[in-house]
């Protein structure tokens, strides 16, 4: 079975304080991103970030890979619907130009991103991990 992950990053695991909640969020953020997840009672994955409970919340700034303006504005209104607050509305940013994002505080208060940098070619959609065989 192949396995598609990034490039930088091997994983993040964040510690919620109310999985539920925290559940329903990146459910609803991934979904728009087109982001495969799986999750049941005790954590969710998706590609290389782990939530589960447990211990103090974390916080920090997590930002996702977004395929154009539409697709941020529609994490964003997702992320809103459900549960998320707004810590930045979609928008062009001084970072560099292009920078189009949003920002939302899930519900432990990290800092979320989606970001389009503008229309760009990449060398691949994602890494394909395929496992050895004996």
């Amino acid at each position: 079975m192949d396995v598609h992950t990034g490039r930088l990053i091997d994983h993040v695991h964040l510690r919620a304080s109310d999985l539920a909640a925290t559940r329903r969020f990146y459910e609803a953020v991934l979904g728009v991103l087109g982001v495969p997840f799986v999750s049941d009672e005790t954590h969710l994955q998706a590609d290389e970030l782990w939530i589960d409970h447990g211990g103090p919340a974390t916080h920090v700034h997590l930002a996702f890979q977004a395929k154009d303006h539409a697709m941020v504005q529609a994490f964003h209104a997702a992320g809103l619907a459900a549960g998320g607050r707004d810590n930045g509305g979609p928008g062009e940013r001084d970072y560099h130009p292009g920078y189009y994002a949003a920002f939302l505080l899930d519900p432990d208060g990290n800092n979320i991103e989606a970001v389009f940098h503008g229309p760009s070619t990449r060398s691949a959609d994602s890494v394909v991990i395929r496992p050895a065989k004996d």
